[in-house]
């Protein structure tokens, strides 16, 4: 599940899937994974459980623990371009974070695809250890215009092994098998909010829950102000990854993985 923005310095201004649960970066977790990544988002590594085949999706009437797990927003609403304040999807910005051998290279692309009748903006996440390709993810992502809501549109995995592709784990597309979008991060972030980022039963399942709005974070890549931590777990198992989102720059901590560079737009 699945991000971006625009300064490095005092930025008070403004992861049964096989994916580590940090979406759009992961846990080792986004990272928050699950087995089948390289706790992708490198972050995302977290094994499945027996338990993740019998677990019922979730809906917005049974759910019983505060999840937001249905969205009514207008799909005519929603763009593949444009700001969300704790994340850019914008083309050519793209940000590198690393944990040890493992590094991840966050990049908005020039590219869009419709999913479930929606244009979405196409994010690739590429994770190495010690230089070598481990997994590439290709996220779908749209902006609601008018609340600066981001939805996650679900996405396609590439899990590598000495060069070659050696499976899928993860993958999934709102409108397909069931699968709904979910809710990336609120255009206003409240803590307690609770919502669904994936809603792909059996699949991908990860939720998140705002903790604060006002942590400050020191990182490689600078000192960050007023950052969003959230935390992500998923009933498909039992781990838990957090995240640290600056405001105008977008994912800076995500677990163990800490952002080290930043590469504006293109203008």
């Amino acid at each position: 599940m699945h991000f971006l923005g625009l300064q490095i310095a005092e930025c008070g201004l403004r992861n049964a899937d096989g994916r580590a649960c940090r979406r759009q970066i992961r846990n080792p977790k986004s990272p928050i994974r699950n087995q089948g990544q390289s706790q992708t988002r490198t972050m995302l590594v977290a094994g499945i459980l027996a338990l993740a085949g019998c677990a019922p999706a979730p809906t917005a009437s049974s759910s019983g623990q505060g999840w937001r797990d249905t969205f009514p927003v207008a799909k005519a609403n929603l763009v593949p371009t444009g700001r969300n304040p704790y994340l850019v999807l914008e083309p050519g910005y793209r940000l590198r974070y690393q944990s040890g051998r493992e590094t991840l290279t966050i990049s908005v692309l020039d590219q869009t695809k419709v999913v479930d009748g929606v244009e979405t903006r196409v994010v690739e996440e590429r994770e190495e250890q010690g230089g070598k390709l481990t997994e590439v993810s290709r996220n779908y992502y749209a902006i609601d215009k008018a609340s600066n809501d981001l939805y996650y549109f679900g996405e396609d995995v590439d899990i590598y092994k000495d060069g070659k592709v050696v499976g899928h784990q993860g993958a999934w597309l709102s409108g397909a098998g069931g699968a709904r979008f979910g809710l990336m991060l609120p255009g206003k972030a409240r803590v307690g909010d609770r919502f669904y980022q994936e809603v792909a039963p059996k699949v991908a399942m990860d939720r998140a829950e705002v903790i604060s709005v006002t942590e400050k974070l020191k990182v490689p890549a600078g000192t960050f102000s007023n950052c969003l931590h959230v935390r992500e777990t998923s009933p498909l198992d039992s781990g838990a990854g957090d995240k640290w989102y600056a405001p105008g720059v977008g994912l800076i901590k995500d677990d163990e993985f800490e952002l080290v560079w930043i590469e504006p737009a293109k203008k």
